[in-house]
């Protein structure tokens, strides 16, 4: 684990069950500490699974130095003015997602697919997701009004996304999948894994099993040492707050390793340092107990 009292820290943040609940409530002490740990001279980047046009509003409004989205697949430095720099990018060859998308329709598994630009559905599985996001914002009414917030202050759905026939199969960089079956997850690891990295989905699904998958040597990780590199920053320095299993290899490359509270006690055991929870001022702990805010 690196020392506090480094002068300057870079910290990459998740955002769905870190930054999100679980994409409709943000805790005011979480924007607070990022602001406040950038104006300290810290350099704070987002790192999700998200695509870069499926970040939520208020999320980017918090604002960052940069991003790496779709679980790796893309990074970009953003200058004071708003503009963004790309760093890394990869695509998924066309080949292999003609193949993921041949097995998950062989098999009637919904699907998202993800572009730097967008999500693309396939048939069925907006009743599928819309359903149970509802289930969850009105299992959180709770927490909103706990948080002085209500409904008309999260309006926006946890994912938006677009017909598949409308996705341009040369840009996709990655898929997340939701089934009904329980062993779909490890059943696409063992039919999928020579060629695609595939992981448990951060949507809890009961009764049912959800994943992520993305090229092998695509990931968290691996872009953070893409963007390292280009910053001349040194990992030591480096922090990695995260919640689900996206974030093993970020925590593998970092100085420091934050899990949230909310998070899997398996990956917990994985970090360095673990804090409370997402609607219970998780990120701004993290960031007090590290000494950048």
């Amino acid at each position: 684990m690196t020392s506090p009292d480094s002068p300057q820290r870079i910290v990459f943040i998740d955002v769905d069950g870190t930054i999100l609940e679980h994409g409709s409530i943000v805790a005011p002490s979480t924007v607070t500490a990022i602001r406040s740990a950038r104006a300290n001279g810290h350099i704070v980047y987002l790192c999700t699974g998200r695509s870069a046009a499926d970040i939520h509003p208020s999320v980017r409004e918090i604002g960052f130095d940069g991003a790496i989205t779709n679980g790796g697949a893309f990074a970009v430095r953003i200058d004071a003015d708003g503009t963004e720099e790309q760093l890394a990018s990869h695509l998924m060859p066309r080949e292999s997602v003609e193949r993921m998308i041949g097995y998950f329709e062989d098999r009637g598994i919904h699907y998202f697919l993800q572009t730097d630009d967008g999500v693309f559905a396939s048939e069925g599985v907006a009743a599928v997701a819309e359903e149970f996001f509802a289930q969850r914002r009105a299992r959180h009414a709770d927490d909103l009004r706990a948080l002085g917030l209500d409904d008309d202050d999260q309006p926006l759905p946890m994912i938006s996304y677009r017909p598949r026939n409308e996705v341009d199969l040369d840009q996709v960089v990655k898929a997340t999948f939701i089934s009904g079956d329980s062993e779909t997850l490890e059943r696409a690891e063992a039919d999928l894994g020579d060629t695609f990295h595939v992981i448990p989905g951060s949507i809890p699904m009961p009764g049912g099993s959800n994943g992520e998958i993305a090229m092998l040597g695509v990931n968290k990780g691996s872009a953070i040492l893409e963007v390292l590199e280009v910053l001349g920053r040194g990992a030591a320095d480096a922090i990695g707050i995260g919640d689900s299993w996206n974030d093993v290899e970020m925590f593998a490359v970092v100085g420091t390793s934050v899990a949230m509270g909310g998070a899997d006690p398996e990956l917990q055991a994985q970090a360095d340092l673990v804090t409370t929870g997402v609607l219970d001022d998780g990120v701004s702990n993290a960031l007090v107990r590290l000494g950048l805010v």
